[in-house]
């Protein structure tokens, strides 16, 4: 399987795998009402005008990019995203599209290829906390 916009995150308890396909990429369109370039400038504003749809889909559609079964990446997104403070899930978000965007190549999934960029690791670990349920 193509790996391309693949990322790893330590994310909600555990390390996940994101990925938005073209697959996903259309699907994100389609919820969000917006082309995936306009929805990249919301996320990367100043003053982002991004909706919390706009994340918590982006989240959503990469975890089940990423291999996630549909149902599993709801349960995930409604306990760390739609029940949690909401400015934690704006760096996941905007990372999980900035991969998409730049078609990053994650180094942990499968040896490069020429020609290919590999995830900043550093962006990932620090953009995108892991959130821990509080008790």
């Amino acid at each position: 399987m193509n790996r391309h916009g693949a990322i790893d995150i330590e994310w909600a308890g555990g390390s996940h795998t994101f990925r938005l396909g073209l697959d996903q990429i259309e699907e994100l369109e389609a919820a969000v009402d917006m082309s995936i370039f306009v929805l990249h400038a919301a996320m990367s504003a100043d003053l982002p005008f991004a909706r919390v749809k706009h994340y918590s889909e982006t989240i959503r559609l990469g975890l089940m990019g990423g291999g996630m079964k549909p149902i599993e990446a709801r349960v995930l997104v409604r306990r760390y995203v739609d029940e949690r403070p909401l400015g934690e899930s704006v760096a996941l978000g905007q990372v999980i599209l900035r991969a998409a965007m730049e078609r990053v190549h994650s180094a942990t999934l499968e040896d490069d290829e020429p020609g290919e960029q590999q995830a900043p690791k550093s962006n990932a670990s620090t953009s995108a906390p892991s959130v821990a349920m509080p008790s």
